[in-house]
């Protein structure tokens, strides 16, 4: 029989991301599990109200959203536990600048410079609702027909309730194989 457990996040596993934003000349950095989808040209950036990264992004108006590989994790790690007001967190990372000015980690699988179109506010959270300006990827992880191939990229994920990291798996299949079944 189904428990119901009252209202728990449990829309996991999500993708660990590294969210940048200038600060002044150079970047900052912070962990962030907490990023959506809500339409094919729009994502979510949810952070806690108090980060100091906030601030630049409002500033600024762009951020990246960046891609943990399994070799960032000890730096990714220090981006979610520092804060930026207190110590730079520049040298995390190696980073190129977007065409829009954001702070790309340089060796994500995938990075997205986003630009602020809208900030939804819930009590102690911020989330920024941004377009998508650029998405940048290693050719090697690229199909023949120019998609990411997540299986190669291998995102790292983010389990909520234990606090944990997950490894991505293997292809089941294609969906549209799933639906071809179902109709059979």
């Amino acid at each position: 029989m189904r428990k119901n457990i009252g209202s728990a996040l449990a829309l996991y596993p999500m993708p660990v991301t590294v969210v940048g934003a200038m600060n002044g000349d150079e970047p900052t950095w912070t962990l962030v599990a907490h990023v959506g989808i809500i339409g094919h040209d729009r994502v979510t950036v949810s952070l806690a109200s108090a980060h100091f990264i906030n601030g630049r992004i409002k500033e600024a108006g762009r951020l990246s959203v960046n891609l943990a590989s399994e070799d960032m994790l000890p730096r990714v790690a220090v981006a979610g536990a520092v804060s930026g007001a207190k110590r730079s967190k520049a040298d995390l990372f190696a980073w190129e600048a977007a065409e829009n000015g954001a702070p790309l980690v340089s060796e994500a699988p995938v990075s997205v410079a986003c630009t602020v179109v809208d900030t939804y506010e819930t009590p102690g959270f911020e989330t920024f609702v941004c377009t998508i300006d650029g998405t940048y990827v290693d050719e090697s992880d690229l199909t023949e027909v120019g998609k990411i191939d997540y299986a190669r990229v291998k995102p790292v994920l983010f389990e909520f309730p234990t606090y944990s990291y997950l490894r991505t798996g293997d292809v089941i299949g294609p969906c549209a194989d799933f639906a071809r079944e179902a109709r059979a």
